[in-house]
């Protein structure tokens, strides 16, 4: 799943997209941390963490539509992180008295009307993935590269697909041979704990 960050206000907000369901994924612990008005991000994380209790103990299932996916963090690695979807994020928007609830209802609400124009004209999420890298620092030369290989490998995974190759581990595979003939490093140390 691609990671894609999102912007409120000034509060960068960790999400990934999740191509075969359609579907953000958001950061709980970042929307926490714009709703509390937290300037520090473990302040955020110990406040989830006594409201997902409390939710739990209420029977919400907005706790149980959370999934935990592995999301970059400050220091660069990627951690397991609370994600929720647009619609279990407005259930835990309910949950914390904030000025800050609304904003980030109406910003929700964007972010679904915005992937919609994207359904409808795929132009512009290129255009919203270009605008993202240039806020990121990337040059251009490095962004041309960047679509200009993902477009090669969508090529070479639809060629796959059509001949019959299984997505997840024979893609797989077939990654890591490619990879290893061009750097002569191998990505997938044991390709026997593919399925």
């Amino acid at each position: 799943m691609p990671i894609q960050p999102a912007i409120f206000e000034t509060h960068e907000i960790r999400r990934v997209y999740d191509e075969e369901t359609e579907t953000w994924w958001f950061s709980v612990v970042d929307i926490i941390q714009v709703l509390t008005q937290q300037p520090d991000f473990q302040a955020a994380r110990n406040y989830w963490k006594v409201l997902k209790n409390r939710l739990t103990k209420e029977g919400s299932e907005s706790v149980t539509n959370c999934n935990r996916l592995k999301l970059p963090a400050a220091d660069g690695k990627k951690y397991l992180t609370d994600a929720a979807t647009a619609e279990t994020l407005l259930r835990l928007v309910q949950s914390v008295p904030s000025p800050k609830a609304e904003p980030i209802k109406l910003w929700l609400a964007k972010v679904g009307y915005e992937r919609m124009q994207e359904m409808a004209d795929p132009a512009l999420s290129l255009d919203r993935a270009r605008d993202t890298w240039q806020q990121h620092g990337r040059s251009e030369k490095w962004i041309q590269q960047r679509m200009t290989g993902q477009e090669t490998r969508n090529k070479l995974t639809d060629y796959w697909a059509n001949h019959e190759i299984k997505k997840g581990g024979e893609f797989a595979i077939l990654t890591n041979i490619i990879h290893q003939e061009w750097s002569g490093v191998r990505v997938i140390p044991r390709l026997a704990s593919i399925p």
